[in-house]
């Protein structure tokens, strides 16, 4: 494999993390890490991956870039472009659509000005569309980072975005 030189230099403490996480698994499957890996870039880096990025990860687990593509572009938690500080993540699936997911959607879109995949003007928020996640029970919900939010209500909503917009800091999967 080339060397891929885009100009992306990881952190010691992200190559020593990368290196942990690749010692989990034999010697000559690094590919296995890439999950993992990509949430860590991803998170190291305004919660997105770009291109160079991708490159770079390819480089640090020894395995082809469009390895990396495809895993980043097949999983929604993956973002291939920047994204706001709280990533709302909305469940689109049968029981959030039957309990309501449309009208919490229409209700971010008009309460932040924006549009499904939009940025809003301060870069605080971004509103996204995902395929099940898996809380059925507690529908209709969405999830920024690793928190998931539930049982939805218009008043519920705006309490944790006044939340949010009182810590102002980047919401992570780690």
């Amino acid at each position: 494999m080339s060397e891929v030189s885009n100009g992306i230099h990881f952190s010691e403490h992200i190559v020593s993390q990368i290196d942990t996480i690749k010692k989990r698994y034999p010697e000559g499957k690094q590919k296995s890490a890439l999950l993992p890996v990509l949430h860590l870039v991803q998170a190291e880096y305004d919660g997105w991956l770009s291109v160079p990025l991708m490159d770079k990860v390819a480089e640090a687990l020894n395995i082809l870039p469009i390895e990396v593509y495809e895993v980043a572009s097949f999983y929604t938690m993956f973002n291939l472009e920047p994204v706001g500080k709280y990533l709302i993540e909305v469940c689109q699936t049968s029981s959030c659509w039957m309990c309501g997911a449309e009208d919490i959607v229409a209700y971010l879109e008009e309460k932040h000005g924006i549009k499904v995949n939009e940025i809003t003007e301060d870069g605080l928020f971004s509103l996204k569309l995902v395929e099940c996640l898996g809380s059925c029970g507690t529908a209709p919900m969405f999830q920024i980072g690793a928190t998931y939010y539930e049982n939805l209500t218009f008043e519920k909503i705006d309490q944790i975005i006044a939340n949010c917009r009182a810590e102002n800091k980047r919401s992570r999967y780690l």
